[in-house]
């Protein structure tokens, strides 16, 4: 039976910065996957660009059951010590907006960096690797088997992300090794993917697919101004993403189409001014046509504005500002681009990321019921919890 000090089970973001940190230690560290790459997620990140952390990042960004357990962390791996790494490796890299920040050139760079630390700490990396099964062993840490192996080690870690893009080889495994030792996982479902529309809105909005503007979309406990994309199954874009990850199925949201402006006053302001121009055109200049078409009746397009009544012009402004719509679900983990619950973090220390009642098991990463925001926060919450099991594992 082969031994290691720790065996890391994902080679993903978190598991490879966990076996980097450990190495450092001079720990013996077995990196496992069952893909036929390490880090096929980095690489498909943000566009091939990798939207690897964010400026700002705070407890607020993330979501979780237990809202404090994702401070520790944060606390102690921040995204000014990833930029450290970053920079040591010469990344070129750029802001956009939000504080967002990508790579200039491509993902593969974030990769590369993190392959190269795990060779200078000597980690093993065996992919094309299924776990067959996860044992206590009898003397003190646990046996990983595999179709032709079996390995003790002293620390096992869980890195193995969620469900989210089944294709990229996600699944339930994490989950499992955690009920298997007793440790509660709190259900789970997809987030940060866009949203599916009823049948008859889907029909009612077809003409919009492509079209995107800015926005602000908001539920009874979150709003979000970014831009929304139309598109030919519902809505999509940043906002919609953002918002995905707020939203209880059956659960109307409001949409303001025209976040910058006050129609309401705008309009009375052009009737006072005397602006004799039709409304059709003067929303032309505001939102796209095919977009005003769909929201007001064509009769009421024809007018002029001074021919608008108060209670008309409400009624605009409502429609526009006011958006009601019912999502009929979301595109699901086949989209999605993180998977919101996970094992309970109630049952996991904040500072080691060990389990409280199984010495030597740690949990990391998206596995875990920690979801970031869109923008960069779900890596930093790679690389931080990553970084911390390292310390300790």
């Amino acid at each position: 039976m082969q031994t290691v000090d720790v065996i890391i089970i994902g080679a993903g973001a978190s598991g490879l910065m966990c076996a980097i940190e450990a190495g450092k230690r001079k720990r013996s560290v077995l990196l496992l996957d069952s893909a036929n790459k390490a880090g096929k997620k980095i690489l498909m990140s943000g566009g091939g660009r990798c939207n690897f952390t964010n400026y700002t990042v705070e407890a607020e960004n993330y979501l979780s059951a237990n809202a404090h357990f994702c401070k520790s962390a944060l606390s102690r791996f921040t995204q000014w010590d990833f930029l450290e790494l970053i920079h040591q490796h010469n990344i070129p890299y750029h802001e956009r907006e939000h504080g967002q920040l990508f790579c200039n050139e491509t993902a593969r760079d974030i990769l590369n960096m993190l392959l190269t630390e795990c060779d200078k700490a000597a980690v093993s990396i065996q992919l094309n690797t299924e776990i067959k099964a996860i044992q206590k062993n009898a003397r003190s840490g646990f046996i990983v088997k595999t179709k032709t192996q079996e390995i003790s080690c002293q620390s096992l870690v869980i890195a193995t992300g969620g469900l989210s893009i089944p294709k990229m080889g996600a699944t339930p495994f994490g989950y499992k090794v955690a009920e298997q030792f007793g440790i509660e996982v709190v259900a789970t479902r997809a987030g940060l993917v866009p949203f599916t529309l009823h049948v008859e809105d889907k029909e009612k909005f077809a003409t919009l697919s492509g079209l995107a503007l800015p926005c602000t979309m908001s539920n009874a406990r979150q709003s979000f101004s970014e831009n929304l994309l139309f598109t030919h199954r519902g809505l999509s874009g940043p906002v919609t993403l953002q918002m995905s990850s707020y939203w209880r199925q059956g659960e109307e949201l409001t949409i303001d189409l025209l976040p910058a402006i006050n129609l309401q006053q705008a309009l009375l302001q052009a009737q006072q001014d005397n602006n004799k121009v039709k409304l059709k055109n003067y929303l032309a200049k505001l939102l796209a046509k095919r977009l005003v078409i769909l929201f007001l009746p064509g009769n009421m397009l024809e007018l002029s504005l001074p021919d608008l009544s108060h209670k008309q012009i409400q009624f605009i402004a409502q429609q526009f500002h006011r958006w009601k719509i019912k999502p009929n679900g979301t595109e699901g983990y086949r989209t999605a681009e993180v998977t919101l619950g996970g094992v309970d973090c109630h049952a996991i220390s904040s500072k080691t990321l060990q389990a409280n009642q199984v010495a030597g098991l740690y949990f990391i990463g998206e596995v875990l019921d920690v979801t970031g925001w869109l923008g960069g926060y779900n890596f930093q919450w790679a690389w931080a919890s990553g970084w911390c099991a390292g310390q300790t594992v």
